[in-house]
């Protein structure tokens, strides 16, 4: 069963991966280096070889699929906002030349607070950056230090202020809520400081505690503590409640906007949408088949400077791939999934769950099996049971 598109059949989004960070934050498991870790202090001496890696991978990407309309771009990472103006012009200019970059697309910028300065958001803007998504995480000096983040909350309030200065039309924060040392007033504080900002879009996301990580570590050594489940559980409720009361709507499970001001780019991988991932570690998704690069950015760049493809392995999606992914992607939207769209069988092994309030009753008689906010907390559960 092919997933719904979002966009038309021509169409392929790109995803940039920066896979650069001044510092590395002790919760991440993301494909990221530090300047130190890649044997320099010279932050240039890395961004300019990159960048010229990315162009042709992006040459590559033409090559391979041809002429097709781009509706989307983001620039991930890593910190994104770390690298220079220029590289990233650079690069929106590059898919502009190779495909048909669409009037109007959202063009996404991830960046750290600290990282911007109303020149380099002006500079943003006149390469074509139209939509900022900052990391935010907390408001609390406290829970910031337990996720080893460097940035001042202060500057997150004086970012968003310049960013909105420079006309940038879409402005989101990330928030992670479940961190050790968390209480509910703490996380109450934080996302009532993101409720107040010129935001149109919050994505948070309960903590994830990576093997591996510095946080692990930290754990297992019995120098930090996780919060109960239930109180986790708790807070995604409480700001759920909190965002809907001030016009955001929970459009994905994790992921709350303003009419208009939800995620273009994140959506076409919800929708099962092609997109290409350019970049070491990097994903991408066309015409059935996903495939996923080399992770490390020196080999990422040798691979191609060679005239070679960073590709480290693929693998070809059956129908049956893309229907279980279908149900797994779909049932974290705002829209649900048909009912006809699932099997008799499916349909009564969920059904226990409109009885529970799990999964909204008034969707269901419309025929959508639609999770309701309680619902969502055991989204994972739900999927488990109607796919065995």
């Amino acid at each position: 069963m092919e997933r719904q598109r979002n966009s038309a059949e021509g169409a392929l989004s790109f995803y940039i991966h920066i896979p650069y960070c001044v510092k590395r934050c002790g919760y991440c498991d993301f494909n990221t280096y530090t300047p130190q870790e890649l044997g320099t202090e010279n932050f240039a001496l890395i961004t300019t070889p990159y960048i010229e890696a990315v162009m042709r991978e992006i040459e590559l990407a033409k090559n391979r699929v041809g002429a097709i309309s781009v509706p989307t771009i983001f620039f991930g990472g890593g910190t994104p906002s770390l690298m220079p103006s220029s590289e990233i012009a650079k690069v929106i200019r590059k898919i502009g030349e190779e495909f048909d970059l669409q009037e109007g697309a959202e063009i996404t910028l991830e960046a750290n607070p600290d990282t911007l300065s109303a020149s380099y958001i002006d500079e943003l803007v006149a390469a074509g950056i139209n939509r900022i998504s900052l990391g935010m995480q907390s408001a609390v000096p406290h829970v910031l230090a337990s996720l080893d983040r460097t940035h001042n909350p202060h500057n997150v309030n004086k970012a968003c202020e310049l960013i909105k200065s420079a006309g940038i039309e879409h402005l989101s924060v990330d928030l992670i809520y479940g961190v050790p040392g968390e209480s509910v007033s703490d996380w109450q504080t934080s996302y009532e400081t993101a409720l107040s900002l010129p935001i149109d879009h919050i994505s948070a996301y309960a903590l994830i505690v990576e093997t591996g990580t510095k946080l692990a570590a930290r754990l297992k050594r019995g120098e930090l503590q996780m919060p109960p489940d239930d109180e986790t559980a708790e807070k995604y409720l409480i700001f759920d409640e909190a965002a809907e009361s001030r016009g955001f709507r929970c459009y994905e499970l994790s992921n709350w906007a303003r009419p208009g001001g939800e995620c273009r780019h994140n959506i076409s991988y919800w929708n099962g949408s092609q997109w290409w991932g350019v970049g070491p570690g990097a994903h991408s998704y066309f015409a059935g088949r996903r495939w996923w690069n080399v992770k490390h950015p020196v080999t990422y760049q040798t691979a191609l400077v060679n005239g070679n493809s960073p590709e480290l392995n693929s693998e070809i999606l059956s129908e049956e791939n893309k229907r279980d992914e279908f149900v797994m992607l779909q049932i974290r939207m705002s829209e649900g999934i048909p009912l006809s769209a699932l099997t008799a069988g499916e349909v009564a092994k969920v059904a226990k769950y409109r009885d529970t309030g799990h999964i909204e009753g008034a969707g269901w008689e419309e025929g959508h099996l639609v999770l309701s906010r309680t619902g969502r907390l055991i989204a994972d559960r739900i999927v488990r049971e109607m796919l065995v």
